[in-house]
């Protein structure tokens, strides 16, 4: 895996909502950190004998990831409930400022870079989208209602398969053809 895989990983499912930001698990994010370079690392800043800085009572966190080689350094306040600095916090919000920066040093280097980005998900794979499409297209041309199912329903990614069907949009005959195909299949479950 490198980076460039990394910047199209859907991590939805491993996100949640809190408030109007969306946190990605840093468990997660670990995990397919050392799944891409298993000598990844990360190391938080100590400041002194802290590991955070004091800046007018509340508390900034530093994290470095380094993966492939290259070291991403990221820095996060501790914040409360509602994202707002904490005065003197305690070692539970100083631990999860710490994670959460971590896992916004893993996205520097791809990792559910899109969140950040205010984005909902990754650039879908246009090389795959594009072969998908072409054969579609091609099983269609020969007349293969079923095969041009079977590739349209053996597309597992929901992100991909909406790429795959804006990509059709210029072959109505192609789409009418798939809408068509479902439709006999459900009539027949039915009898």
């Amino acid at each position: 895996m490198d980076v460039n895989t990394l910047l199209k990983l859907n991590v939805n499912e491993h996100t949640e909502k809190k408030g109007n930001l969306t946190y990605l698990s840093w468990a997660w994010a670990w995990a397919e950190a050392l799944k891409a370079d298993p000598a990844a690392t990360f190391e938080v800043k100590m400041f002194g004998d802290s590991c955070y800085t004091d800046i007018n009572g509340t508390a900034m966190v530093w994290v470095t990831a380094v993966m492939f080689g290259k070291a991403m350094t990221c820095q996060l306040p501790v914040m409360d409930h509602r994202n707002k600095p904490i005065t003197n916090p305690d070692a539970f919000a100083v631990n999860t400022s710490i994670m959460r920066c971590m896992t916004k040093a893993l996205s520097l280097h791809g990792l559910g870079l899109y969140i950040y980005a205010g984005e909902d998900l990754p650039e879908a794979d246009t090389s795959l989208i594009d072969k998908i499409t072409d054969a579609i297209r091609d099983l269609h041309s020969k007349g293969d209602m079923a095969g041009m199912y079977g590739e349209w329903e053996s597309i597992a990614d929901n992100e991909v398969r909406l790429a795959v069907w804006a990509a059709l949009k210029p072959d109505s005959k192609v789409r009418s053809a798939i809408k068509a195909y479902k439709e006999k299949l459900e009539s027949t479950e039915s009898d």
